[in-house]
């Protein structure tokens, strides 16, 4: 078993742009509030790269620095993990459509954006960072495999880690075979030791699935159950709710990421 503590999230989707809004919701003292998908500018990225910038890397910009200001930390002073289903689905449909034409020309800027790491390196610029950065996928559980390089990293080499986990439906096309709704962002800052106004200790596990995973929270539509990246929200609500409890997430092969969650503020 391995751990980290949460020093700060950040989160944005339909009707929660932030995390105290989405904390509220979780643990009951408001109800969610339906609204249109918020439209992240990636204002910390430099004019030039902000018009190309596709609008996952802006939702994974957005959301991860609501999650470095939140916990007080430079952005350049982090390692990040990157974790998406499929990265851009806009820029893949016009690629496929562009190969389907009878010019079959691509984009540059299409083509820079095709690519599964292209939110970490728009984040590498905008941060003026060096660190190290990953980017991952593992299907509908790409949060979980994050949350397993992130918490790993930072066992190992006893530093900061920024995880962020996104995905944005798709059009058609795309959409007809891999269809969900509800766009989602999240960021997770981890930290090998607590600092005042840290969330909670985090201990994770590989296991043989046993049991069932954790129920989606009530408090949410279960649309969004069905963004690879909203299974992070099983595991927000429980940090939403303090005290301690055990989540567990789907995973990979047949097992279960489990998650220890000791919630303390």
């Amino acid at each position: 078993m391995t751990q980290a503590y949460l020093g700060s999230v950040g989160v944005i989707g339909p009707g929660i742009p932030d995390w105290h809004t989405a904390r509220a919701v979780l643990r009951g003292e408001c109800e969610y509030k339906a609204g249109p998908a918020p439209e992240p500018d990636a204002a910390v990225l430099p004019a030039n790269e902000r018009r190309r910038a596709a609008a996952t890397v802006r939702w994974a910009l957005a959301v991860a620095q609501q999650a470095t200001s939140a916990g007080g930390c430079r952005p350049d002073d982090v390692a990040t993990v990157f974790a998406s289903s499929g990265s851009d689905g806009e820029t893949l449909h016009r690629i496929c459509e562009a190969l389907a034409g009878a010019e079959r020309e691509i984009s540059p800027t299409r083509f820079h954006n095709s690519v599964h790491n292209a939110a970490a390196g728009y984040w590498t610029i905008a941060a003026g960072s060096r660190k190290p950065s990953v980017s991952v996928c593992g299907y509908d559980a790409s949060f979980a495999v994050g949350l397993v390089e992130a918490v790993s990293q930072v066992h190992a080499e006893g530093v900061p880690v920024l995880l962020v986990a996104y995905d944005l439906p798709y059009p058609q096309p795309l959409y007809a075979v891999r269809p969900f709704e509800y766009p989602l962002a999240v960021a997770l800052l981890l930290a090998p030791e607590p600092v005042p106004g840290t969330l909670a200790r985090l201990r994770v596990e590989v296991a043989p699935e046993a049991s069932a995973c954790t129920p989606f929270p009530a408090a949410l539509p279960a649309a969004f159950a069905d963004t690879p990246a909203g299974r992070s929200l099983a595991l927000l609500a429980s940090v939403a709710r303090g005290g301690r409890e055990s989540v567990r997430l789907g995973y990979l092969d047949g097992c279960q990421l489990v998650v220890d969650a000791v919630t303390w503020s």
